[in-house]
């Protein structure tokens, strides 16, 4: 056929798309594994084109590969470290356990791509897939190496400072709503009061937390497999050729990178991915909750909670006129629920690595990937949209507070506990106020009343 051209590997001949960079390796793949529909991540595959061109200026400078074939080919790897031929990165996710198939996809387009610069007919193999784009590498070695680089910098890139805006927009919301006195709930139930900044506080906090968690994960996967090769000795590799490669990529990115301390540790294992992937779930279960606690308490706005205004984003019914919805909120809890499940995914993954080599990496690399991306998205949207145009109803939370029974609770060291819970059960039987049961039964002066049931005094300093 006129739209397809033969190519051979070590299994034979192979029919590939006439235009496609790719060969017949990368074809095989691509026939074998029409699983998804979803490629490799593009963030993964432009860590991966930049450790094959930090790669070729090692080759070059340790005399493995001519200047002229090493140009070539370095330039050929940054256009992809760049965003050009993100079409001709075609294999599925769930491809071979190793990501062999996806190695040999990017040693195939730059070999070819390198030709081209050359002014080489595309056919050749003046530059090689095998013999001059993989000099010193194993597919074992690098594939962890790209989920490390690639991990690391969307972490450090986007969603770690995504998250401290957050904390900064929460620290605001706390100092505006400090004075705002409202009912505390605890099992749902009415509990002692407190203030509105202080649950914004607790929110703030637990944001920043979740960031400091994530910059620990980042700085763990800055250790990389390269240098191991196939099974963690470094067969075939020259001894200078990970350090001197792995400088290049941290002079690039800016994060410190470094060779691993373990070869056997780095490739038999993928721990640091699956932490990493603890941390991005820890931050989803904190996102969640204060997600969940915004939606609740902006419920309403006539029989809910109602203590906060949301910001009216977009008509949130097609049958019920001027409903709106807490849609900030559902969205970045959906993201969550997803986060939590690729966490039990890269989870099983981790564990399920043999011997010299986990045989899960496309896996963990993509789940990796989107939900740094999702939660990234998601908290900057909640941030923006949500946060920063919360407003207090400083009168619901005023009427909240004093009908309140858990009131009560200033009362019971002056006057006992079960004198106190008499007071609490009848005024939620009768419908009144602790301040006025407690009045009627004289248990204290108005006086002392007045100081023991201020809800601004009980919220502390």
């Amino acid at each position: 056929m006129a739209d397809d051209r033969i190519e051979h590997d070590a299994l034979g001949e192979v029919r590939v798309p006439a235009r496609a960079y790719w060969g017949a390796e990368t074809q095989r793949a691509v026939d074998n594994f029409p699983v998804s529909g979803r490629p490799m991540p593009a963030s993964f595959i432009r860590a991966l084109a930049l450790l094959k061109r930090c790669a070729a200026e090692t080759n070059v400078e340790l005399g493995l590969l001519d200047a002229e074939r090493g140009k070539a080919l370095a330039q050929a790897a940054q256009e992809v470290v760049d965003g050009k031929w993100s079409d001709q990165f075609p294999i599925d996710v769930f491809q071979t356990g190793s990501g062999t198939s996806t190695n040999m996809n990017l040693n195939e387009v730059l070999a070819r791509r390198a030709n081209e610069i050359a002014g080489h007919e595309l056919g050749s193999r003046w530059v090689d897939a095998h013999d001059h784009t993989n000099i010193g590498q194993s597919s074992n070695d690098v594939i962890p190496s790209s989920v490390h680089v690639s991990s690391a910098r969307a972490l450090h890139e986007t969603l770690i400072p995504t998250l401290r805006d957050l904390q900064a927009s929460l620290v605001e919301k706390a100092r505006a709503f400090d004075d705002v006195v409202k009912s505390g709930r605890t099992h749902l139930q009415d509990a002692a009061p407190v203030r509105l900044g202080q649950e914004f506080s607790g929110y703030a906090r637990q944001v920043e937390l979740a960031a400091e968690r994530l910059e620990r994960a980042r700085d763990e996967l800055l250790e990389l497999a390269l240098g191991g090769t196939a099974v963690g000795t470094g067969l075939n590799a020259h001894p200078e050729f990970a350090p001197r490669t792995i400088t290049r990529i941290a002079k690039d990115t800016g994060l410190a990178f470094r060779e691993a301390a373990n070869h056997f540790e780095a490739q038999g294992s993928m721990d640091k991915a699956v932490s990493a992937s603890g941390a991005l779930r820890a931050a989803a279960v904190a996102l969640y909750k204060i997600a969940n606690d915004v939606r609740w308490l902006g419920s309403g706005p006539h029989n809910g909670i109602g203590e906060l205004r949301l910001p009216a984003l977009q008509p949130g019914s097609s049958i019920m006129p001027g409903k709106v919805n807490p849609v900030m909120s559902e969205s970045l809890m959906m993201v969550c629920c997803q986060v939590i499940g690729n966490d039990a995914a890269v989870a099983v993954g981790g564990l399920s690595g043999n011997f010299e080599l986990n045989t899960f990496l496309p896996l963990l690399a993509r789940n990796l990937l989107e939900s740094i991306e999702l939660l990234a998205n998601s908290a900057r949207n909640f941030d923006t949209r949500c946060v920063r145009g919360l407003e207090a109803d400083v009168e619901r939370c005023r009427a909240a507070v004093e009908r309140n029974t858990m009131l009560v609770t200033s009362l019971a060291p002056r006057i006992g506990h079960e004198a106190a819970a008499e007071i609490a059960l009848e005024a939620v039987r009768s419908g009144r106020t602790v301040r006025d049961v407690a009045r009627d039964k004289g248990v204290l002066s108005e006086e002392e009343l007045d100081k023991l049931l201020d809800a601004r005094r009980m919220t502390g300093s």
